[in-house]
């Protein structure tokens, strides 16, 4: 009996139903039941199968033998080991090259979740990184048979080598896997830059997992024991019908049905195995997790607790330097607090780069019920108000019925803990962070991008200017005009939807009139189009990026500002400098401007060069100094530029020296004759430290106007909520537009892979007023008012606006 069922076992047919239990049909070490069956393929399962004819000690017991609990592991497979050799992580010793002096140095590297670091040893992972590079941006460059590059295209350069060609072709082929991982995983987390952060699994549902588990095997192995058991006495009887005298082909069916029954009480003996061997895998790999996971967590709160004492160390050495040298004491609202606001920090201006992965911050806020607290520390800083906010909503609505608006209602005072949201957000791309209004001050970006348009008339006097070079002149005052509004504007505008406009008509008071939209959301971009009747045209696109670094947040515009004037056709272009914040973790905060803007008039060649010399506590010049340079096409200066990008900008004919003694003197006594301001800031209005130091024109830009299209920013509700002083009502605002904006681009995108199926065309997303083309100037791709709005303005005809609000 125990041959012809020994037989069965090991046929052809049958034997494939085994390989479950211990990996029949391949290698042994890497079988499907963990590599049980080391004796050879299916040994196991003939074991169980004498075991169960023999009529061996009881249920299931044959599987137990064969691969159980007690049975040695694997000599290889799965497990951290496997996870090591699959190409998904790889660490080594390779040689980075450090300077001229010391050459190559062997340093040990670590590839991992799509970063490579690399530290001094190996022993030193556990506390100390030297440096890491985000694949998902990076360049990766072979040299020669062992030399290779991976450069981010920025400040981070890795030149590497390999200690043979071998082993150099194994680091490439397992950076290039992780970097088309990384970016996968970039594209797919693009849109969740505005969603809720996930919070990683803790101990206790590991633990739940787990336990939950093992009741399902405790289940299966129960009904095991059942079918073990009915198989029994299925087998008996079956004997017992054999004893008797029954036909030749009875006995022969009998035979067929017996050794179907022990096929089928061993396979699910196998599959009992199978399971025990995955919950045994998972026990063991859930301590490691879990470990892992708190050793991250330690990590990340020791470097927490280094950063905020450094922050504070560093706050203390700056008064102490100022106490040092005796400088004066800032005044909040005195006259010298616009001069001197930048002394109360120093900003580090390092370019470096960091990884560039986004995570959501999460909205810990402090809500008191008594608008009146006070800010400490870092919070943002703010002045009470003795008017209740229905008195300042009340008098708001008056003033909509005017033309102009002089007041808005005052910024209450909420307690708001900056460090606690921004400390997650170091290195990110903020514009993915979706951030309470608490940060925000009550308009929009495009409401923003508008307020260049504050000194207007020095593109009117340009637009009368003769002399070319003297236009170039107050278009460079204009370019540095646009930064004035900046010097107190701590808060950040609110990120603009997709598809939100902004009109401003000022045709019949100022001549001219303009609109902004959101042509896209990610990047953000916006795309900005003014005419005026005095003979000049400014369109520009703008995106912003930016960098939160600690200490301070870099905000990089990019983009090119046009500005044609259509009596002579010159055509201006030029571009915007880095917007700093310093001072995020303590300290007041405060704004600078640095970095160089070349204005170039592309019909006569002329050209003039500005810069924005950053602050700087050892320097001995004014705070927020611009100086240019006019020239031809050949080189030679003709005017000189000297002034602050937050008070006034002057201009110097620069004339020729004559004689070898004193020349210099004599130049210098001819600029100054001939100095002219072309510009000078308009003072603030009254109560300004109260209205988020908003000018006049940022005072009337939300005010409400009639005949605006529906996807003007004026009718933003969470906007409007923040200005009247709902704070809490314009979070839970702000985050259902931001969802309605999700589900739209969700719908987008699905349509678009339907249509990619179909094999149908499909436009993607295009803006309504604007059309990207190629600049005929520039060579860039751009998006330039085509037309139409003022039209659909006038006829009130809104049809093919998106519902957005």
């Amino acid at each position: 009996m125990a041959a012809t069922e020994l037989r069965g076992v090991v046929g052809p047919g049958p034997a494939a139903i085994a390989a479950p239990g211990g990996g029949g049909a391949g290698p042994p070490v890497v079988g499907g039941g963990g590599g049980r069956g080391d004796a050879g393929p299916g040994s196991g399962v003939a074991a169980a199968a004498a075991a169960a004819a023999a009529g061996g000690p009881g249920p299931g017991a044959g599987g137990v033998a064969a691969g159980g609990p007690g049975s040695a592991p694997p000599a290889a497979g799965s497990g951290g080991s496997g996870a090591g050799s699959s190409g998904s992580a790889r660490e080594g010793w390779l040689f980075k090259w450090t300077n001229y002096i010391k050459g190559y140095q062997r340093r040990w590297f670590v590839l991992s979740n799509g970063l490579l670091s690399y530290y001094r040893s190996k022993a030193e992972m556990r506390h100390t990184c030297r440096g890491t590079i985000n694949l998902a941006t990076a360049n990766i460059t072979v040299e020669d048979s062992c030399n290779f590059i991976i450069s981010n295209g920025g400040a981070q350069t890795y030149h590497l080598k390999a200690s043979s060609e071998v082993e150099r072709q194994r680091w490439v082929t397992a950076l290039e896997l992780a970097k088309a991982k990384a970016v996968k995983m970039l594209a797919e987390s693009d849109e969740s830059g505005d969603e809720e952060s996930v919070s990683q699994t803790d101990k206790t549902e590991l633990q739940n997992t787990l336990r939950t588990l093992s009741s399902k095997v405790e289940d299966l192995s129960t009904c095991n024991d059942l079918i073990a058991k009915h198989g029994t006495a299925l087998q008996r009887s079956l004997s017992e019908l054999e004893s008797l005298k029954l036909p030749a082909e009875s006995n022969e069916k009998i035979k067929q049905v017996n050794e179907r029954a022990t096929l089928f009480r061993i396979t699910s003996n196998a599959m009992i195995n199978a399971c025990r061997d995955f919950l045994m895998l998972a026990q063991t790999h859930s301590k490691k997790w879990q470990k892992s996971l708190q050793y991250e967590r330690d990590q990340r709160i020791r470097l927490e607790e280094t950063l905020e004492q450094l922050a504070k160390q560093h706050n203390h050495l700056e008064r102490a330097f100022r106490g040092a040298t005796v400088l004066p004491a800032n005044t909040p609202g005195s006259a010298g607090a616009a001069k001197d606001q930048c002394c109360s920090g120093k900003g580090d201006m390092s370019d470096e780069d960091d990884e560039n992965e986004f995570f959501d911050a999460p909205e810990i806020i402090t809500m008191p019920e008594n608008l009146g607290h006070k800010r400490t520390g870092s919070n943002i800083s703010g002045a009470s108000s003795d008017i209740s906010l229905d008195e300042q909503y009340k008098h708001q609505l008056e003033e909509t019925k005017k033309e102009k608006r002089t007041r808005i209602p005052y910024k209450p005072n909420y307690s708001l803990n900056l460090w606690s949201i921004m400390k997650n957000c170091i290195g990110k791309e903020l514009s993915k962070i979706p951030m309470p209004v608490n940060f925000n001050e009550p308009l929009s970006m495009l409401q923003r991008l508008t307020e260049d348009l504050e000194y207007h008339e020095l593109l009117d006097r340009a637009a009368k200017c003769e002399s070319s070079l003297e236009q170039l002149c107050y278009v460079a005052a204009f370019t540095v005009s646009s930064y004035s509004t900046t010097v107190f504007r701590t808060s950040k505008p609110f990120n603009p939807l997709l598809g939100e406009t902004f009109e401003l008509d000022r045709l019949e008071e100022n001549g001219y009139r303009s609109l902004c939209e959101q042509v896209s959301h990610h990047p953000p971009a916006a795309a900005h189009h003014a005419e005026s009747k005095n003979g000049w045209t400014l369109r520009q696109e703008i995106k912003i990026t930016s960098k939160f670094r600690g200490k301070y947040l870099s905000i990089m515009p990019l983009g090119t500002i046009h500005c044609i004037f259509h009596a002579t056709g010159h055509h201006y272009t030029w571009k915007k400098v880095t917007t700093t914040v310093h001072n995020i973790i303590v300290g007041k905060l405060w704004i600078d401007q640095s970095g160089e803007i070349d204005i170039i008039n592309h019909k006569t060649g002329d050209k003039c060069n500005l810069k924005f010399v950053p602050y700087s506590y050892f320097s001995r010049d004014v705070a927020r100094k611009v100086t240019g340079e006019v020239t031809d096409p050949s080189g030679k200066v003709h005017f000189a530029l000297l002034g602050t990008w937050d008070e006034k900008m002057d201009c110097f004919k620069v004339q020729p020296a004559s004689g070898e003694n004193g020349g210099d003197a004599r130049q210098r006594g001819h600029e100054e004759e001939s100095r002219v301001m072309l510009w000078k800031r308009n003072p603030l209005p009254k109560n300004a430290e109260n209205m988020y130091y908003f000018s006049e024109l940022a005072l009337t830009l939300n005010a409400w106007e009639g005949g605006t299209a529906p996807t003007d920013s004026r009718l933003r509700p969470d906007q409007r909520l923040m200005e009247n002083g709902r704070w809490d009502e314009a979070n839970a605002e702000k985050q259902r537009l931001e969802e309605k904006q999700r589900l739209s681009r969700k719908k987008r995108e699905a349509e678009a892979m339907k249509a990619t199926e179909d094999g149908t065309p499909y436009d993607p997303y295009k803006a309504l007023w604007f059309e990207r083309k190629k600049d005929p100037v520039t060579k860039e791709l751009t998006h330039v008012y085509r037309g139409e709005y003022w039209e659909c303005k006038e006829k009130q005809d809104w049809g093919s606006c998106p519902d957005i609000f």
